[in-house]
């Protein structure tokens, strides 16, 4: 596929755009390997982050408008892969992704909305397969760590074991790092959403909402307070799980089921192993319950809208994203018994500075990594598109580190 360039950074004026031009520029260069571009509504606005992250002049900046389609089509014949960081989804991005799979062009974003997804992946999936255009949703936090953790997991068991694992507990042992408002606005849309719509309501809560035409078995609850003997843990609900749930799924569907058609999987937040444990199990479930029916008052989104949230272009700051750190650890199980575990640290807050990192080496994976014979047309996770070359890009690249334990 000849392109003009690899690789369109879209909405390189956000918060998270211009992180991810800033690592394409710090880490490959203008031109040296990769050849990209920024694009965005305002040209001043990106001849601004271009002169703000130290990029050369020579770096291509391209107007374009998420709400023409016709500038989308235009953004999207001229990259190999489109990089969009440019949400909520489902408000400003289906002319853009419509525009990939029918000009045949990669697309990555960080799409943590199972409601525009499951409303996306049966109208693009003949339009990619047909073009050859590989559309990969949730290529940031949500969902790689915990997608390519578990196809992480399942690999090694396989090596070692000879069979899949049944069930899988995802487990979030530390995680440290700031939300921007670009994150709280796509919950908020999505929130909104549901209130005006029962069947996303009831979309958000099947954890096979992404897998059109198969039903799994009933999947371990996870919004109650437990104690995992396996993890020597209390635990609670993990507020991610919703989005990162839904696509292990999915990528086991992909790949034909290599785990299982009555695959388990769940995540949680560990909390400690005495009554302080139980106590913060206790008090993040009430949390997330609290947090759900305020979310669900109109009033209150109103008033979180004018004074609690971050407006959407903030973010935590550069010593933030630096401090932030996450480590989740998975626990596998065979139907004989057996057990393995795995986990997966990232060097940076979860949700920017790694995030960035994330994205970004998703879409040179595809590029690079990930030949159109390996992976055709059509819409994929991460884990079903690029699984361990992906791994090891990231573990190589992106501060990920991804190890068997025990």
């Amino acid at each position: 596929m000849q392109r003009k360039f690899d690789v369109i950074v879209f909405g390189a004026t956000g918060f998270t755009g211009r992180l991810v031009a800033e690592y394409l520029n710090t880490r490959y260069g203008v031109g040296d390997e990769v050849a990209w571009a920024m694009a965005g509504r305002s040209l001043d606005k990106l001849a601004d982050v271009r002169r703000e992250i130290g990029a050369p002049t020579s770096l291509p900046l391209l107007a374009a408008d998420a709400s023409d389609p016709v500038s989308m089509a235009a953004l999207a014949q001229q990259a190999r892969v489109v990089v969009t960081t440019v949400g909520p989804y489902q408000r400003h991005g289906q002319a853009l992704v419509e525009a990939c799979a029918q000009a045949g062009t990669d697309y990555v974003d960080l799409c943590g909305e199972p409601g525009w997804m499951a409303q996306m992946i049966p109208q693009l999936e003949a339009p990619a397969r047909a073009s050859g255009a590989r559309i990969v949703f949730s290529c940031g936090f949500d969902s790689i760590p915990f997608d390519l953790g578990v196809v992480f997991l399942q690999d090694e068991a396989q090596r070692r074991f000879g069979v899949p694992l049944t069930q899988v507990r995802g487990r979030v042992r530390s995680m440290k790092g700031g939300m921007s408002g670009g994150t709280m606005a796509s919950a908020l849309a999505t929130i909104e959403a549901m209130g005006q719509s029962p069947a996303l309501a009831r979309t958000m809560a099947d954890p096979f909402a992404l897998t059109p035409g198969f039903e799994g078995p009933v999947q371990p609850d996870g919004d109650s307070v437990l104690y995992d003997a396996m993890a020597k843990s209390w635990t609670g609900p993990f507020m991610m799980a919703t989005i990162n749930t839904k696509n292990v799924h999915r990528t086991n569907a992909l790949r034909g089921h290599p785990w299982g058609r009555a695959f388990l999987y769940d995540e949680r937040m560990l909390t400690g192993r005495g009554t302080k444990g139980e106590w913060l199990a206790k008090a993040l479930a009430g949390g997330t319950r609290v947090q759900n029916a305020l979310l669900g008052f109109g009033p209150t989104r109103a008033l979180l809208r004018n004074f609690a949230l971050p407006k959407p272009g903030q973010g935590p700051g550069p010593r933030q994203r630096a401090a932030g750190r996450y480590d989740l650890l998975f626990i596998g199980e065979a139907a004989d018994g057996r057990t393995l575990r795995a986990s997966v640290k990232g060097d940076r807050d979860p949700g920017y500075g790694s995030t960035s990192k994330l994205v970004s080496e998703s879409a040179l994976c595809l590029i690079y990594d990930i030949g159109h014979g390996t992976t055709g047309g059509g819409v994929w996770t991460p884990g079903a598109a690029m699984g361990l070359a992906l791994v090891r890009r990231l573990h190589k690249r992106a501060g990920l580190r991804f190890a068997i334990e025990g």
